[in-house]
């Protein structure tokens, strides 16, 4: 049991685990901007915690050549600063941030968090893009839906509008 979790007792019943905070995977940026309020609003609804899960890939953050287009420190810096915001606007929906910014693979360290904290659910953004787009540079939000053991809402949309897909690992398995 993590520390967010607790047992809810029924009289007469065994007790029954609480649900695990919603855990949001996210890029700081405008293809996340529908799924941070998605999550916001789940959490809230919930009654649980955030956790907010953003992966810096040092892998990315190289050119062609092996140039860095920034250190990894460089891209915490900055990532801790937007990251600071939303936890702001996370405490204003009057729900309990946690922040993890980790190194490695993004879709790798959101599914990794999500199991560590005992997630009742992930909430991830998409850029909705086509086949080619994803096997060109692969898709973060499908990485983690087929890795997951708990629900995946995968959001696009903007600063008005929202669409969400939600993939169950029960749904995978048939």
């Amino acid at each position: 049991m993590t520390q967010h979790q607790a047992e809810v007792v029924d009289p007469g019943h065994a007790p029954v685990p609480a649900p695990g905070p919603i855990v949001l995977g996210t890029e700081f940026g405008a293809v996340s901007s529908a799924a941070e309020r998605v999550a916001i609003r789940q959490a809230r609804r919930a009654g649980v915690p955030l956790v907010i899960v953003h992966g810096i890939d040092p892998g990315r953050l190289r050119l062609p050549g092996g140039r860095f287009t920034e250190r990894v420190d460089q891209a915490r810096a900055s990532r801790q600063v937007a990251a600071f915001a939303l936890v702001e606007r996370v405490r204003a929906a009057g729900v309990v941030p946690q922040v993890l910014i980790w190194d490695g693979d993004p879709a790798t360290c959101v599914v990794d968090a999500a199991r560590a904290e005992g997630a009742s659910r992930i909430v991830i953004g998409s850029h909705g893009r086509g086949r080619l787009g994803r096997a060109i540079v692969g898709s973060v939000s499908a990485s983690v839906a087929a890795q997951a053991d708990c629900p995946v809402d995968i959001v696009r949309g903007d600063e008005t509008t929202e669409d969400i897909v939600t993939v169950s690992p029960v749904l995978r398995r048939i």
